[in-house]
């Protein structure tokens, strides 16, 4: 059993240093966005706008890995929480633990959804990086290079070829509600779980 739980904690840690590649690959991408967009007086906002779409194709990639992840997290989760923890004078958990551990092993599936992973990492990573894309392009639009003096001149400014600024600020809205809203519906589910079975929440480990 020791050994077999150092094996789960090690497969967990590699796939948890893959997350860490693709968020730290979105951190230099909004870098790079906002050192062009912000490189001249009369820069196009349009690389806040594609570095969006570049780090939703990011955070698809991660929430795939981030299912492998919480596979390997919760079987040693198990073991810790029913078989370490009693030994070392914690309350025991569920008797099933070793039947459903075994269950795992034969035929393994993931025990989180798609959209439930994306909404993780948007509450543990991409919710600042979003963020930052969002003030960074109102920023662009209204005081860079000079501060604006209506509304129409922050949505002409915010207007990319013959796309309106109207459309790219409700693009914007849509965006932003949208995440926004997954994140909170996954952390309705988190905190579901927690109370029905009395688990810690993942963000608190992963």
């Amino acid at each position: 059993m020791a050994h077999l739980y150092r094996s789960e904690v090690y497969r967990c840690s590699i796939w948890r240093t893959r997350l860490d590649t693709t968020t730290n690959w979105a951190v230099v991408t909004l870098g790079v966005a906002l050192s062009i967009a912000y490189a001249a007086p009369d820069a196009s906002p349009l690389p806040l706008v594609l570095v969006g779409i570049l780090n939703l194709f990011f955070l698809t990639l991660e929430a795939r890995r981030y299912r492998y992840c919480d596979l390997w997290r919760r079987r040693f989760r198990n073991m810790e929480m029913n078989f370490y923890g009693p030994m070392l004078g914690a309350p025991a958990g569920s008797d099933l633990w070793a039947e459903d551990l075994r269950s795992d092993y034969r035929r393994p599936v993931f025990r989180i959804s798609y959209l439930h992973a994306m909404g993780r990492r948007i509450r543990r990573c991409y919710f600042w990086i979003m963020l930052i894309q969002i003030l960074a392009f109102v920023g662009k639009i209204t005081v860079h290079p000079f501060t604006v003096t209506s509304l129409q001149e922050a949505l002409d400014r915010a207007a990319v070829g013959s796309v309106s600024g109207a459309v790219m600020a409700f693009g914007g809205l849509i965006y932003a509600a949208s995440f926004a809203a997954l994140a909170l519906w996954s952390w309705r589910l988190d905190r579901k779980d927690q109370i029905e079975n009395d688990i810690p929440q993942p963000d608190a480990i992963y």
